[in-house]
C-alpha cells in the first residue's frame, strides 16, 4: 500500500493477470479499463483521509514549549531595559561587566532567538529552524556543562575568578544602586564582610582608609556588614563607621569580619543537593526541548520522502 485510497485493490487488479478481468461472473473488460474505474472511484469525497507521519501532539506541545519560554525571555528584557534606563548613564558605563541589568538581557534575548526558531520551526515544520533550535539548544547545554566540570575539576581558579568579581563589585558599590542592593542582600544573608575579610572595602574610594581620602565613611564598612539584633526596630546605617581601624576581635563584636568567600563556598558544599536540583531543573527542559526537536525533525522528513513518492506514483498511469 502507498499511502492512498484505492490502492490495494489495484494491487489486485494487477495479480489477477494482464489481460482482463471479471467482477461477479459478468462480461470480461480490459485490464486498463478496470484500473482506470477503480482510480476514478478514488475521489476526496468518498472520505479518504491522507496519511501523515507528523504527529500533532508533538509538533503542539514542541509549540507550546517553546512559546512558554518565548514569554519568559520578553519579560526578562523588559526588566533589563527597564533597569538600565532608570540608572544614570555614568553608572551604565561604570560597570558593565556585573550589571545584572546588563545579564538579563543577554539571557534573555538569546532565549528569545532559541526559542523563537523553536516556535516559528514547529508551527511551520521547518526543518531548517528546527535543527537551528535543536543546535543552539545543544551548545547551551554543553557549555552549562562543560562550565560546572571545570568548575569542580579547577575549584581554586574558579575561587579566584569570584574573588575577581566581588572585589570588583566592591570598588563599584556606590555606582550602581541594583549591585549596592546585590551586595547587601549576600552580606546579610551569608552573614559576611568584603571578600576576604571586612578590610577589602578599602577598595572602594568612599570607604578607603588612608589620610587623604576626604570621605564622611572613610574607614567604614556598609551597614549591612553589622550585627543586627531581632529586637533592633530602627536599623542604624552608621553602625559600620570606622569598623576598618579596628582589629579583628574589636571589630568581631559590632561587624562580620569574615569574608564572603569562605561562606560561600561553606554554603555550596552544605546544599549540594539543592545544586543538583537546580542543574538538573534547567537541564531537563532543554533536554525535552532537544529530543521534541528530533523526534518532530525525522517525522517531517519522513512526510517530505512520503509527499516525493506519491507525486512520482501519480504521474504513473498504472497507479
Amino acid at each position: 500500500e502507498a499511502g492512498t485510497c484505492g490502492s490495494r485493490r489495484v494491487v489486485w487488479l494487477l495479480f489477477l493477470g494482464p489481460r482482463s478481468w471479471s467482477s461477479g461472473g459478468g462480461p470480461a473488460v480490459p485490464l486498463h479499463a478496470a484500473i482506470g474505474s477503480t482510480m476514478a472511484r478514488r475521489s476526496p469525497a468518498a472520505g479518504c483521509e491522507e496519511f501523515s507521519f507528523v504527529s500533532p501532539v508533538v509538533k503542539y506541545l514542541l509549540f507550546f514549549f517553546n512559546m512558554l519560554f518565548w514569554v519568559i525571555s520578553m519579560v526578562m528584557i523588559a526588566i533589563g531595559v527597564y533597569a538600565r534606563m532608570m540608572k544614570h548613564a555614568e553608572a551604565a558605563v561604570a560597570c558593565l561587566a556585573v550589571d545584572p541589568a546588563i545579564l538579563l538581557i543577554v539571557v534573555g534575548v538569546l532565549m528569545f532567538l532559541i526559542t523563537f526558531c523553536g516556535c516559528i520551526g514547529s508551527l511551520r515544520e521547518n526543518i531548517c529552524l528546527l535543527q537551528t533550535f535543536s543546535v543552539c539548544l545543544t551548545v547551551v547545554f554543553l557549555i552549562q556543562l562543560a562550565a560546572g566540570v571545570l568548575g569542580f575539576v579547577f575549584s581554586d581558579k574558579a575561587r579566584g575568578k569570584v574573588s575577581e568579581i566581588i572585589n570588583n563589585a566592591i570598588v563599584h558599590y556606590r555606582n550602581d544602586l541594583d549591585l549596592q542592593n546585590l551586595i547587601d542582600f549576600g552580606q546579610k544573608e551569608f552573614s559576611c564582610c568584603g571578600g576576604i575579610s571586612y578590610k577589602d572595602w578599602s577598595q572602594n574610594m568612599y570607604f578607603n582608609c588612608t589620610l587623604d581620602n576626604p570621605s564622611r565613611e572613610r574607614c567604614s564598612v556598609p551597614y549591612s556588614c553589622c550585627q543586627h539584633s531581632d529586637e533592633e526596630v530602627v536599623i542604624n546605617t552608621m553602625c559600620g563607621q570606622g569598623m576598618q581601624v579596628l582589629d579583628y576581635l574589636e571589630a568581631g563584636e559590632f561587624i562580620y569580619t569574615n569574608g564572603c568567600i569562605d561562606k560561600l563556598v561553606n554554603w555550596l558544599h552544605s546544599n549540594l543537593f539543592l545544586l543538583g536540583g537546580i542543574a538538573l531543573g534547567l537541564a531537563i527542559p532543554q533536554l525535552v526541548g532537544i529530543l521534541l526537536s528530533q523526534i518532530l525533525i525525522n517525522q517531517i522528513r519522513d512526510q517530505v520522502k512520503l509527499q516525493k513518492y506519491n507525486q512520482q506514483h501519480r504521474a504513473d498511469p498504472w497507479y
